[in-house]
């Protein structure tokens, strides 16, 4: 067999006087991590959370953290030849991440449960894990960088690829917690992972990627948010931005801002799209794509990597959003986003985060937009 690569882990000394805890998710990055600390000569230690086992989802492949890939990651864990561990944070898991989704949609914002388990679960509780069982670094499959800035300090960078590129999912994270953190597939393309977990005779090395909401089956968002929130479904009106009502609707769970298919609102003399969604009278608020363009956004639970930073920015207001040229009036944890030009379908609810370059400098989330032109605000 040839010869694994060796990534930095970023460790001084000598290797075979480390402890490297690895994330474990069932999934082939976070396996070809394991396989790669392990050749290090590093001691080598599989963490993985059961963090949801929902009937159906327990065989389906792509699901994170459930029964098949728990099984999963055990197995590839005794190919290696290292230790695993399978910790229950199912109802941890519950009430920091699927309540609050449900909770979010209800509110009229659209949720990024993803973030908010980075943000709690995985890089908080797993992170304090490995601290307990004494180890030098925890190492996951994200695909992002991390550098040390001239500063000494440890900053958050986008993969070189593209497009597995993960940086947005990890704005909240903090200071402390880049320093533990090690990240050793943001120099390799997928493919190439792919042919490493092969290489390592891994048995996860064909499988599927998992799904960008683990505990959502199908992509039926209102089905989970009905199951934790049973009212979910009341009811309200379509409204158009001019007072005019045009429909009803099932419930503000079905909506999201920016949305124009599935409205069921035919026969208009122009594409309408979801503009507002109004949690307190329950009205989905819908208009021309113009009155979706947004000049600014108040931004919350501002969060910053690596440092103060002054010059030149970009936001990327949704993970698949090109990033867009913007400044950041205010200072704290609250402060007001201004966009260069006009932004479209931007909700409340996303991350807002800021980029220099390759480098992630932070985000916060989206409290509330301003529209472009005030007449056409909902």
């Amino acid at each position: 067999m040839n010869a694994l690569p060796t990534p930095d882990f970023q460790l001084n000394g000598d290797m075979k006087a480390r402890r490297i805890v690895v994330a474990m998710s069932g999934g082939v990055d976070s396996s070809v991590v394991a396989g790669l600390a392990a050749a290090t000569g590093a001691e080598t230690i599989g963490i993985t959370l059961q963090l949801y086992d929902h009937g159906a989802a327990v065989k389906r492949a792509g699901s994170c953290c459930a029964g098949q890939d728990i099984r999963d990651a055990r197995a590839v864990a005794d190919r290696l030849g290292i230790s695993h561990y399978v910790f229950d944070h199912e109802s941890r898991f519950r009430e920091s991440v699927v309540e609050r989704f449900a909770d979010e949609y209800m509110a009229g914002r659209t949720p990024i449960p993803c973030i908010q388990c980075n943000m709690g679960v995985k890089f908080t509780d797993l992170l304090q894990m490995a601290r307990d069982l004494g180890a030098d670094c925890l190492a996951t499959g994200h695909y992002v960088r991390r550098m040390t800035g001239s500063d000494g300090r440890s900053e958050l960078h986008r993969a070189l690829d593209p497009a597995r590129d993960q940086s947005y999912f990890l704005f909240a994270t903090t200071d402390a917690q880049m320093d533990f953190l090690r990240f050793p597939l943001g120099d390799l393309p997928k493919p190439q992972v792919r042919a490493l977990a092969q290489q390592m005779g891994l048995i996860n090395a064909a499988k599927p990627d998992s799904q960008d909401i683990c505990f959502v089956p199908d992509g039926d968002y209102a089905s989970v948010v009905r199951k934790v929130r049973p009212d979910a479904d009341t009811g309200g009106t379509i409204v158009h931005i001019d007072g005019r009502v045009l429909g009803e609707h099932k419930g503000l769970i079905h909506f999201t801002i920016g949305q124009r298919k599935g409205l069921e609102i035919g026969g208009q003399p122009e594409p309408l799209y979801v503009v507002k969604l109004d949690a307190a009278t329950r009205r989905v608020v819908v208009g021309p794509r113009e009155a979706l363009a947004t000049r600014a956004a108040q931004i919350v639970d501002m969060n910053w990597i690596g440092g103060a930073y002054e010059g030149p920015m970009e936001v990327k207001v949704r993970s698949l959003a090109k990033p867009a040229s913007a400044r950041i009036e205010g200072s704290g944890a609250d402060r007001r986003l201004v966009f260069a030009q006009s932004e479209y379908g931007v909700a409340p609810g996303q991350a807002a985060v800021f980029y220099a370059g390759t480098r992630v400098l932070g985000g916060g989330w989206i409290a509330s937009t301003e529209p472009v032109e005030p007449a056409l605000a909902a």
